[in-house]
């Protein structure tokens, strides 16, 4: 039994990194190294910063992460790399949900197989949820000081929020993160790996010849800070939901989540939670489950919850954000996430 267990973990972290450490993380990083060592700390502060209007940043944060086609574990880099270049706690959660729960890619899959009048529902539970956890993470968190990194700031203060070769910097290992999704999703994983390799081959070139050599190890030295700090506990994490997915049986999963009552949106909910969904792969999940009885309800909030949180997600939002900030998001979203269910099961779907 415990041989048949680990080696579930390590199957986990077998596919893991074989379908996410080059086209995911590895971009996820090196843009939150970007973001450190070449923001301008001060111009984030006056858009997305605690002292900014709340309506403002916090739309802006929304609507920005709709585009961002990340994992709950890639998220992770680009939302801290934010937040300790002087962007507020509640912008940064905000991020560190929607990307996940409700990116363009995931609601285009989702609309193609549980239809539109679902995807219209994940956006708007999405974005509701996403203002209410904001204003819980600026609550309780928004007056906390907290120490920036010293990463390459030299000169920025006339250039705005970034110089114009660090934002291309910036642009490219974006499209290096976004578009193996977005152009090889549908195809077979090597072309995914064209694809990265192709972008990273034109950042490399591009940091050579556009950045000093200080740059480059400013930039690469923030990089590894969130490398060391993350990916040791997101494997860890993967490795205990492969034991996990293990233990659950199967069949008390299905008959405990039809209807639309709290009960059944609760245990979606931990369901999503617990579980790692890499990004698009929730719909076909959700489809099978609700072909077997799950209520609409429940469905939504596994919708959101299953890509927007996973335990391998907890661990890594702990270690770089705090343990109290994790605690209060994941518990946050748990609530939230049971709320949407029931009540767009019962009075919207």
């Amino acid at each position: 039994m415990i041989e048949s267990l680990i080696i579930a973990g390590l199957l986990a972290i077998k596919d893991y990194v074989a379908t996410h450490v080059l086209t995911c993380l590895v971009p996820a990083f090196l843009l939150a190294g970007a973001m450190v060592a070449f923001i301008n700390q001060q111009a984030i502060l006056s858009v997305l910063g605690e002292k900014a209007n709340k309506f403002r940043s916090f739309s802006l944060a929304g609507l920005a992460s709709f585009f961002v086609a990340a994992c709950s574990c890639t998220v992770i880099p680009v939302s801290s790399g934010l937040y300790y270049s002087g962007a507020a706690v509640g912008v940064a959660f905000i991020i560190l949900w929607v990307a996940p729960s409700a990116n363009i890619l995931s609601l285009i899959y989702t609309g193609n197989i549980l239809g539109y009048e679902m995807v219209i529902n994940r956006v708007i539970a999405a974005l509701l949820m996403a203002f209410i956890v904001g204003g819980i993470m600026t609550f309780f968190f928004g007056k906390e000081e907290r120490e920036t990194f010293k990463g390459y700031q030299a000169d920025m203060d006339t250039e705005g929020i970034v110089k114009r070769p660090h934002l291309i910097l910036m642009i490219i290992i974006l499209l290096s993160l976004l578009l193996p999704n977005y152009i090889g999703q549908k195809g077979p994983y090597w072309q995914k790996i064209a694809i990265w390799g192709t972008t990273t081959l034109v950042l490399a070139v591009y940091a050579y010849k556009a950045l000093s050599r200080d740059e480059i190890s400013s930039w690469l030295r923030e990089s590894w800070w969130f490398i060391k700090i993350i990916f040791p506990l997101l494997l860890l994490g993967v490795f205990l939901v492969g034991i996990i997915g293990k233990l659950l049986p199967e069949e008390w999963i299905r008959s405990w989540l039809g209807g639309n009552g709290l009960i059944a949106s609760f245990l979606a909910t931990m369901i999503g939670a617990i579980s790692y969904f890499a990004t698009m792969t929730e719909a076909p999940f959700v489809d099978t489950l609700m072909k077997l009885g799950m209520g609409k309800g429940p469905a939504l909030t596994l919708l959101l919850t299953g890509p927007g949180l996973s335990l391998p997600n907890w661990i890594a939002i702990g270690r770089v954000f705090g343990v109290k900030k994790a605690m209060v998001y994941v518990v946050s979203i748990i609530i939230l996430g049971t709320l949407v269910g029931w009540f767009f099961g019962n009075f919207i779907m």
